[in-house]
């Protein structure tokens, strides 16, 4: 794994997170239009297009979390957990497809679970 993993998963996280704070957007939406625009990107590149377009997709399913749940820094947590367990449960898993649900799922949980057990949230922004 190297560090474009998380830093996908942050901006597609974070570009998510606050497009859906639009009035013409929502979650899906965002999720969907951001999606397909890093996928257009990293065609056009020389990058590995397929593969960073799913960390990047990963990454819009965490900014999908509600706001009223999620702050700024809880956001940033899930994403890099996804990031990790995106890396580690794609060879083990066949297909992109469970291994990025399951990470997406695993990321966001194990935070909300940290936030019952009473740990620091974070202001949520108003933006």
């Amino acid at each position: 794994m190297t560090l474009i993993y998380p830093l996908l998963a942050l901006l597609g996280a974070f570009l998510t997170f606050y497009l859906a704070k639009h009035n013409r957007f929502d979650g899906i939406r965002a999720s969907a239009a951001l999606s397909i625009i890093a996928y257009l990107i990293f065609a056009q590149s020389s990058f590995n297009a397929e593969l960073y377009s799913i960390v990047f997709f990963g990454g819009t399913f965490i900014g999908m979390s509600a706001p009223h749940r999620f702050g700024v820094y809880t956001l940033a947590s899930s994403a890099i957990i996804f990031s990790l367990f995106f890396a580690y449960l794609v060879p083990i898993l066949d297909g992109f497809g469970g291994a990025l649900g399951i990470s997406a799922f695993l990321s966001v949980c194990i935070c909300h679970v940290f936030i019952l057990l009473g740990a620091p949230r974070s202001k949520k922004t108003k933006i």
